[in-house]
Order: C-alpha cells, then structure tokens, then sequence
C-alpha cells in the first residue's frame, strides 16, 4: 500500500513503465502493476542490490520511474542510481521494507528518491503485531498528496475533496512500534554483532559468498537477513535442518520474473543464479553467542 501511494502521488500512471529489481517480493512489482503501470525487471549486482548498469540498459520512452529496494538492511550505492534518473529525467520510490535504519554514505534508506517507503510486518527490523507500514518524503507536494489517498481523500478538516481509500495504520500497531522504537538502536547493534561473529567465523570458507561485513565502507548495514550464496545450496540446508537449525530461501526460491504473471520470458543470469546459491542464516535479535557460534559449528562440519 506504501508503495501504491507514493507511485500514486509520484504521477505513475498506466502505460507507464517503472524499472525494479527482480530479486525483491513481489509486493515491489504488484504495487507498480496496480497502479497500471509495467515493472521493467533488472539484474542485482554481487551485493544482491540493483544494478546500475542493468537499470541503465532497460530504459524506455515510457519509462517513469526507478524503484530501488534496499534489501536486506543494505542501501544501495545510490550515486549511480541518482546520475541515472537525473539524466534521464526518471522519478525514483524506494522500496525501503527491509532497510530502516541502514544508511548509504551517511544518508538513510528511504530518503534518496521522492519517496519511501517501509515495512512494519513482524518480521522486519521494526515490527508490529500485525500488518503494517510507512511513507516517508521530503516534497510537501507527495506527502500531502499521500495523506489524501491513504484516508479516503479527506483533508485535515475532514472534508473530502478527491478520491482515495483506506490504508490507515491503526492505533493499537502505531503503539505497539512506537514502544519497540525505544530500543531499536539497541536492536540494529545486535544483528550487527551477529553479523560481524558469522564473519569471523564463516569469512574464510571458499564454498560460501558472505555479505559486506558491518565495516563496509559507505555503508551502514542493519542485517534486517544475513543472505549468504553457499555451494550445495540444498544440501547445507537439509544438513542444517537435521540439526535444529532454521534457514530460509528468500521469496518461495524464484525471482519475481520467474512467476507465473507474464514475464516468464525475461532472461536475467546473474539473479537466476543467484536463486540456486542464496540462503538466509538465521538472524535475530533473539539469538545468543552460544546460538549462532552453534550455526557456525554446523556450517564448517557441513563443508568439511
């Protein structure tokens, strides 16, 4: 719904084309096709974000827009994402779900384009007890037209005065992250530990591809999923399973392009890769040393 709104008050209409990773969920691509417009699906880089030069070679005269989604906890480099738009004179929403909190050389996820957007779903870094979300901008113009659409198009004195519907977060949610907030901080420095203990650990098995570690130059990274590329794939999996330990291939194990909607044509080799080698280790605030030193343990035996 975030990202319905913000393509909405951003002038993405149908016929439209909007450029988006296909390494994302499928919420990305469905708000882009609700609003009429086509997802244009592009390559991700070795750091699982969009690719530059993939967005570059899908543009259009019908292209609108660009929908970076910082996946993960990790912003994307968006130096060249922005040059891009620029150039071409292309709106950019991002989709900032997974990655509240992460910043990109100083400057946080979500604020880059026009709009952003974020997830309140419980599993993400900030969670509510439900179903839940936010859009952030710095144009009084978006934001206004976002307050609209997402109440019914009324205005501040309760008067309707365009079309909208109902995309409210309610209050009992609102409460409840408003309470989690307060240790959010607190939170984003654990999944960092974590990180930085499954790279000292893991960092040097030839059989894995590991993500940027916490000290990774421009990036400040929130681990919202510690997504690893590992050989046998499959068979770590099962061999971890067997020994208590949850992993998960991210979105049902297929790019977005890969679904049965329509695209099922589009070659993209580099994430379709990807697809055979990723799998998320677990990360939570919950986890203890002991827990995740146990993860590492189960992971060298498997590999020998």
């Amino acid at each position: 719904n975030a990202l319905k709104l913000s393509l909405t008050a951003a002038g993405v209409n149908p016929g439209d084309e909007v450029i988006v990773p296909a390494h994302t969920y499928v919420a990305s691509a469905a708000a882009i096709h609700y609003v009429g417009a086509t997802p244009v699906f592009v390559e991700c880089g070795e750091d699982h974000m969009i690719d530059p030069k993939s967005v570059r070679g899908a543009i259009t005269s019908r292209t609108k827009a660009v929908m970076p989604v910082q996946l993960n906890g990790r912003t994307s480099g968006m130096d060249e994402i922005l040059t891009i738009a620029a150039e071409n004179e292309l709106t950019v929403v991002e989709d900032a779900a997974q990655a509240l909190g992460s910043k990109y050389k100083g400057k946080s996820a979500g604020t880059f384009g026009i709009a952003g957007t974020f997830s309140f779903y419980p599993a993400k870094l900030l969670g509510c007890f439900g179903d839940g979300g936010a859009v952030v901008s710095n144009e009084d113009a978006i934001a206004d037209r976002v307050r609209l659409l997402r109440d019914h198009g009324r205005n501040e004195e309760g008067d309707v005065i365009a079309w909208g519907t109902n995309c409210r977060l309610d209050n009992l949610q609102a409460a409840i992250l408003d309470f989690k907030l307060k240790s959010f901080e607190e939170d984003i420095n654990r999944r960092r530990e974590i990180a930085q203990r499954y790279q000292d650990g893991l960092g040097s098995v030839a059989s894995l591809k590991l993500p940027p570690a916490p000290g990774d130059g421009d990036h400040f990274d929130v681990y919202q999923n510690y997504e690893i590329e590992a050989d046998n794939r499959d068979e770590l999996k099962s061999s971890l399973s067997n020994a208590g330990i949850g992993t998960i291939v991210q979105f049902g194990g297929k790019p977005v392009h890969q679904y049965p909607l329509g695209f099922e044509e589009i070659e993209l080799p580099y994430t379709e890769h990807l697809y055979d080698r990723m799998l998320l280790l677990p990360m939570s605030t919950a986890l203890s040393d002991a827990d995740v030193d146990y993860v590492i343990e189960k992971v060298l035996s498997f590999y020998g």
